[in-house]
């Protein structure tokens, strides 16, 4: 077979066409203008491969590198040492630190850093990162996602240790649209009634109390609540749908489930907490970073406090009152009272002025009345005193 010459030398492996050249005007004394023309080349390249075999020898014909020597741009040089010092921070404080959390706070401190995949093989280069080829892509899940923030909370429960080995139980509660962290309450051990006493954290403000219309929680009850019975007797009352997960498939419940990875891995990194006390200052320092700090990857990198707070809030719906009951919806006046009618009587009620503009739901029930928030909070709850106008708060 026909082969065109230069492509490969006496010993079988491939040659140079420069060299072959160079070789050429030495042997032959074929002039240097004459090959380049002949092989369509810039003499002036012949020419420097000459001198480098005339300063080096053989070793002066061998195809260099292109790469340049030096790079200003080049991200190694920039941004390398940073990206390597940020992963060792975050790590060491429990945080996230992985290539897309690393991008975010270069993203705070530049104008132009570097790609999240840029980052990834800073990090896979210097031994951080290990690649997974075998992992599941995440395109392939289904994921569920509530469609307004404060419509379904997930909670459940997790066990760590305290310095001096006892046991004690934490409860998240996460809500499912924005990955906020509505509660996280330690103890020793969690009982059915202590389920709802989980209050907001104090990272969300104003956040509701009660979640719209239904909680997923784990697929056991709690050691005193049985499976039939509902772990908060007032949640029925306020228009909230407790459902538990699947048994044996922590997927229903995984955002929560999550969640209690990424705390416990912070907490792994604090010193062990002697307290309960203690450790809830942990884990309330944790939240406000999750909450209000930390880019979620689910969230297209956005806090779960910005996802949270940028949307209107789904609302618990009230039930109807019982037959032969009355309900009624009033606005609190700017004295924090209200007017409620009885056996042809108006009376005037008392619930204070920080609930001043709230409009309330009434329910009556002879003369039993309760009074609840939109967000589906008790307000308060009396005996009506027909013979007065006006009903204290007291």
């Amino acid at each position: 077979m026909c082969q065109d010459i230069g492509d490969i030398d006496e010993w079988g492996s491939p040659v140079d066409k420069g060299r072959f050249l160079i070789e050429r005007h030495l042997k032959e004394g074929t002039p240097i203008a004459e090959l380049a023309a002949a092989n369509g080349m810039h003499r002036s390249w012949l020419y420097k491969l000459l001198a480098r075999y005339e300063a080096e020898g053989e070793s002066g014909l061998v195809p260099r590198s292109k790469r340049p020597h030096r790079s200003p741009s080049r991200v190694a040089d920039l941004f390398e040492d940073e990206i390597v010092r940020l992963r060792k921070s975050l790590e060491d404080a429990g945080w996230d630190a992985g290539p897309e959390t690393i991008h975010e706070h270069l993203t705070q401190r530049h104008r132009q850093v570097p790609s999240v995949s840029t980052i990834w093989r800073v990090l896979r280069a210097r031994g951080f990162i290990t690649p997974q080829p075998h992992k599941r892509p995440r395109g392939s899940y289904v994921r569920f996602v509530a469609e307004l923030p404060n419509e379904c909370w997930q909670m459940d429960t997790t066990h760590v240790r305290l310095a001096d080995g006892s046991d004690v139980e934490i409860l998240n509660v996460i809500d499912d649209h924005s990955r906020l962290c509505v509660g996280a309450r330690t103890r020793r051990v969690y009982q059915a009634a202590g389920w709802w006493r989980c209050s907001p954290t104090r990272s969300i403000g104003s956040a509701p109390r009660r979640p719209s219309s239904r909680t997923t929680g784990p697929s056991s009850p709690p050691p005193t609540a049985s499976v039939s019975e509902p772990w908060s007797p007032s949640s029925a009352s306020l228009g909230v749908d407790f459902k538990h997960s699947r048994p044996y498939h922590p997927q229903t419940c995984g955002k929560v489930e999550r969640f209690h990875q990424t705390m416990k891995k912070y907490l792994r990194r604090q010193a062990a907490p002697g307290s309960l006390r203690t450790l809830q200052a942990q884990i309330d320092r944790f939240v406000e970073y999750y909450n209000t700090t930390r880019p979620h990857r689910s969230l297209g990198r956005r806090t779960p406090a910005e996802v949270f707070f940028s949307r209107a809030k789904a609302h618990p719906r009230l039930p109807s009152a019982p037959g032969g009951h009355r309900l009624r919806h009033d606005r609190v006046d700017p004295g924090g009272k209200l007017t409620l009618r009885h056996n042809g009587r108006l009376h005037h009620i008392g619930v204070g002025r920080a609930h001043a503009g709230e409009v309330v739901a009434i329910f009556v029930s002879g003369r039993d009345v309760r009074i609840v928030s939109e967000e589906g909070e008790l307000i308060r709850e009396f005996e009506l005193d027909p013979s007065r106008d006006y009903q204290p708060m007291n």
